[in-house]
């Protein structure tokens, strides 16, 4: 659930950054799109697979 891992990832964000787009910190991404967006995305394709 993090953007930040990977080669190409890295690249994309210095790519935004030296563009002078808004990203967001880490623990930036994990508040606005992690918990609120992925995380419940994640519970209910669980819960559709397993029940």
């Amino acid at each position: 659930m993090t953007y930040i891992g990977n080669g190409p990832n890295f690249m994309v964000k210095s790519i935004a950054e030296q563009a002078k787009v808004e990203t967001p910190s880490f623990f930036g991404y994990i508040v606005k799109f992690s918990l609120p967006i992925l995380l419940p995305i994640l519970i209910l394709v669980g819960w559709l697979y397993f029940r």
